[in-house]
């Protein structure tokens, strides 16, 4: 099986050399006839060379010395992940993780696609497909598993106020949003109560409606101040949605699929104090759905995964741009963790992707074929129906002619 020149070219030139048992699924007393999957969408497109930091190789500060956090053991440093790499500090639950071996990082991985257009890129991802489809890959997943049992709710569950790409398709799938889910930022209620100030009757309505909300005395000075502190007293949206994901999951007849999504990743500029705050809603979300699963978690996989990375070098704001190479993630008690999965193509001008990106080395649909067969045991011979056009190996991670 070889790779095709156009896949080679397109900078899929290496194979997903994580070994034979890299991607093996550890067993669990629970056995193996009721897994659970949960993707979850990292939209805006997460650096992966800040989030696990190859601070081994010796060029990473020649492009980007004031994005590199200190090193293991130093004060605000990364988190060690065995000596070449480290995990960004806000993903403490993560390392946690990692060294019980239900962690692991696959680095310098990326779409089929060569796209920086976060809609294109993101099509393609869910889609799965060579071209853009009306269908994602998971939704079809869920057409070929979801006859194994017959669930109420559907076999698969969508987690936020729309379904994405990813589970729009053929087969039924549930939807669920918690009251409450939007709520009006600070602003807004500012300017409502600002224009309605002087009015003698809606003036005195609106801000009796506010102190009803628990808002007391809230005015227009103290309104972002009073709005930021209820929040801090509430779990954020993404821990919320994976609670409840990780308890709906957990249920006997519930479903066993689910897709949830977090925003924040597009990094243009001032990177370094940016990105702390979505890795953490990440970090508290697995967390949550760890919790909310229970016993379940022994057989749940986690993929987080993303449209695309950052470029390697910093920009002109202090930010990056759109790259190609990232980082995904698998978590889970299903997950045999405890190392950084890819091969790592190094950072040499002469070895970045179109002397601007982390080159990839490994193709997420070979990651999520591999997740899909080895444990929700989907057959392989389904692979070309959830992933149409060249056909990926769910074992050697090659794209390769049908």
């Amino acid at each position: 099986m070889m790779i095709p020149r156009r896949t080679a070219l397109l900078g899929l030139a290496a194979s997903w050399t994580l070994g034979r048992s890299s991607l093996a699924f550890a067993g669990s007393s629970g056995g193996p006839d009721d897994p659970r999957l949960v993707v979850v969408i990292l939209r805006g497109a997460l650096d992966g060379l800040s989030a696990v930091t190859p601070y081994g190789d010796p060029d990473l500060v020649t492009y980007r010395r004031a994005l590199v956090l200190p090193e293991p053991g130093q004060e605000g440093g990364l988190l060690d992940l065995g000596g070449f790499y480290g995990l960004h500090p806000s993903l403490a639950t993560l390392h946690g993780l990692y060294g019980e071996g239900q962690m692991l990082p696959i680095h310098a991985v990326a779409g089929h696609y060569r796209s920086r257009s976060h809609f294109e890129a993101q099509d393609y991802l869910e889609s799965g497909a060579d071209e853009r489809l009306d269908s994602g890959w998971l939704n079809r997943a869920v057409s070929v598993l979801q006859g194994k049992a017959n669930r109420p709710d559907g076999y698969g569950l969508a987690m936020g106020l729309t379904v994405p790409l990813l589970l729009r398709g053929a087969a039924r799938v549930g939807s669920y949003a918690p009251a409450g889910s939007q709520h009006p930022d600070a602003d807004l209620y500012s300017q409502i109560l600002a224009l309605n100030a002087s009015d003698p009757v809606t003036g005195p309505a609106f801000r009796s409606a506010l102190k009803a909300r628990g808002f007391s005395e809230a005015s227009r000075m103290d309104m972002g101040a009073t709005i930021t502190a209820e929040k801090s007293r509430k779990p954020d949206a993404f821990t919320r949605l994976s609670t409840a994901a990780g308890q709906m999951l957990a249920t006997p007849h519930g479903p066993r699929i689910a897709a949830l999504e977090i925003g924040g990743w597009d990094t243009h500029a001032g990177q370094l104090g940016r990105l702390g705050g979505p890795l953490a809603q990440l970090d508290r979300g697995i967390g949550a759905l760890r919790q909310g699963l229970g016993e379940s978690w022994k057989r749940t996989v986690v993929l987080a995964m993303t449209e695309f990375g950052r470029t390697v070098r910093i920009n002109g704001t202090g930010g990056t741009d759109h790259g190609t190479g990232t980082v995904a993630f698998l978590a889970g008690g299903a997950v045999a963790g405890g190392k950084v999965g890819g091969t790592w193509p190094g950072l040499r001008s002469s070895q970045l992707f179109e002397n601007r990106d982390l080159a990839p080395t490994t193709d997420l649909r070979a990651v999520a074929a591999g997740v899909l067969c080895d444990h929700l045991h989907l057959p392989s011979r389904a692979v070309a129906t959830v992933f149409p056009g060249p056909a990926v190996d769910p074992v050697k991670g090659l794209v390769v002619p049908v």
